[in-house]
């Protein structure tokens, strides 16, 4: 059997329980190692294989796997954050399915999370933003055009973008063109819930001069939109005038 834990995005306490009690009892451990804590890997038992994926190919990885299922070993591949957000790991899926391999996944918590934890923020603000969008620059890995930064800033609401922080220029230009004002507020959050942390609020047109300015170059997320700024309307929901199955409003 083979495991896609997701370890959290930093801290090793924010492994979820379940993943936690998988790692504790795997027999060959897969990790992400320039992104996962190697504090979780003091979780591994005595005897446990244990690879750094940093340095594989998806097919050693697979081969490993693979091995480990002949041998009637259980598995865990530990990838950082949640693995549904760039974690790479369909191809995975595909590849076990295709040896008719078991496998189950654990979601963890994303640095998305992380991040606005970091930023003691709500994504979601009434008469704010009602929507959050995740996405990242082209790079070597590309995006559809119809998904552009210029093209997603359209909507002008929350976004988180991942694997940008070496392309904070080019991100500042393309939010802008897009329709964020010069003076949007924006945040780089450098290593959410790690004990190296690091918050650095500034704006659209400011990111790149920022991150320059913190020495930030990668492991950083970076967060747009007027949530940042603090105004909002009250929510419904625990506003007394408002009815709702569990509650009837109160006429004041």
């Amino acid at each position: 059997m083979v495991y896609f834990v997701g370890a959290g995005c930093g801290a090793p306490d924010l492994i979820t329980v379940r993943g936690q009690r998988l790692l504790s009892q795997a027999d060959v451990i897969i990790h992400a190692g320039s992104l996962v804590n190697p504090q979780l890997l003091q979780e591994a038992k005595e005897g446990c294989q244990i690879y750094n994926s940093a340095s594989m190919t998806l097919e050693e990885v697979f081969s490993v796997m693979k091995q480990a299922e002949l041998d009637g070993k259980t598995t865990v591949r530990l990838h950082t954050g949640d693995p549904c957000l760039y974690g790479a790991i369909r191809e995975q899926m595909d590849l076990l399915e295709r040896e008719d391999i078991s496998y189950d996944v654990v979601p963890g918590v994303s640095s998305f999370c992380g991040a606005a934890a970091a930023l003691r923020a709500e994504y979601t603000l009434p008469d704010v933003s009602q929507t959050v969008i995740i996405s990242r620059m082209a790079g070597r890995t590309p995006v559809p055009e119809r998904e552009s930064i210029a093209r997603l800033a359209e909507h002008q609401s929350t976004m988180v973008l991942f694997l940008s922080t070496g392309l904070l220029s080019e991100l500042s230009r393309e939010l802008i063109a897009g329709g964020y004002p010069t003076d949007t507020p924006a945040a780089i959050v450098y290593k959410a819930s790690w004990e190296d942390e690091k918050v650095c609020r500034c704006t659209v047109e400011t990111l790149a001069q920022t991150a320059q300015e913190q020495g930030i170059t990668k492991t950083a997320l970076i967060t747009v939109g007027r949530f940042l700024e603090g105004g909002y309307s009250r929510s419904k929901l625990y506003d007394p005038q408002f009815t709702h199955e569990f509650r009837k409003g109160q006429e004041l």
